[in-house]
């Protein structure tokens, strides 16, 4: 199929981690011109490399989505190489395994600044240029715990599920001006994080990670962890013409593993 994003623009934002790498390759094998930022140049850019080793378009960019006033910089220096993002990517690391009480306000106040009002704020940059060239997508990667919270990833459920109310009121707001926004869940996709978090819990419980690693597979229906080219090739469809229509969404990518409708 082809999807139509050939020459588009798409900033993927943690483009240098798992998710996010595997995210900008699948964007950039459909001809998408991609800006990996993350706020290790180091990694962003060694995937940035492999994208231009195989033919793609690709550029890596240090960026601290915290800092909101670097806002304005990284996206003119993008512009200036790419020209206008059609394609904005919200994928933001999460907080380490901790209970919802008793945590520090000024955890939260952090927390909340790199994962919900950077995402908030780069939209806000790039939006109304979308709306104005009559096309654009804001897709926002969350996590599994925003439909079934996951024990001890209090804070990671609580911030990340502010993100489906804003993405939802936002997709309502510029619809009629040819802009989609989608959130997109994943499960248990085989990523560096999922591997530390699988390391935390067997420590805690005394066994190995790849005892909690087994045993966490039972538990999802296809009987394995995801794949990240798996999640990415869904981004990708968003991000497409062919998903002109899906708007206001959330979709799963989890194996079967959330239990709810």
């Amino acid at each position: 199929m082809d999807l139509w994003i050939g020459g588009r623009t798409a900033l993927v934002l943690g483009g240098g981690g798992g998710l996010g790498g595997a995210i900008a390759e699948r964007l950039a094998a459909e001809g998408a011109q991609v800006v990996l930022a993350d706020i290790h140049l180091e990694a962003a850019k060694s995937r940035s490399d492999a994208i231009v080793a195989a033919g793609g378009q690709a550029m890596a960019v240090a960026w601290d989505i915290a800092d909101l006033d670097a806002i304005q910089g990284n996206v003119a220096a993008i512009e200036q190489t790419f020209g206008p993002v059609g394609i904005l990517v919200n994928n933001t690391g999460g907080p380490a395994p901790a209970p919802v009480l008793g945590q520090p306000p000024a955890l939260w106040l952090d927390n909340f600044r790199s994962m919900v009002l950077s995402v908030i704020a780069i939209s806000d940059r790039l939006v109304p240029g979308m709306r104005t060239r009559g096309w654009g997508r804001v897709i926002t990667s969350t996590s599994s715990g925003v439909v079934a919270p996951i024990p001890n990833l209090g804070m990671s459920n609580s911030l990340r599920a502010a993100l489906l109310g804003w993405s939802k009121t936002l997709a309502r707001e510029v619809a009629a001006d040819g802009v989609t926004c989608n959130v997109i869940v994943p499960g248990r996709i085989g990523t560096q994080r999922v591997e530390r978090l699988d390391q935390i819990k067997a420590d805690a419980e005394g066994r190995t990670a790849e005892q909690i690693a087994a045993a966490s597979a039972a538990t999802i229906p296809v009987g394995r962890y995801g794949d990240p080219h798996e999640y990415a090739s869904t981004v990708a469809f968003l991000a497409s013409d062919a998903a002109s229509y899906i708007t206001g969404s959330v979709v799963r990518v989890d194996g079967g593993l959330i239990p709810s409708l």
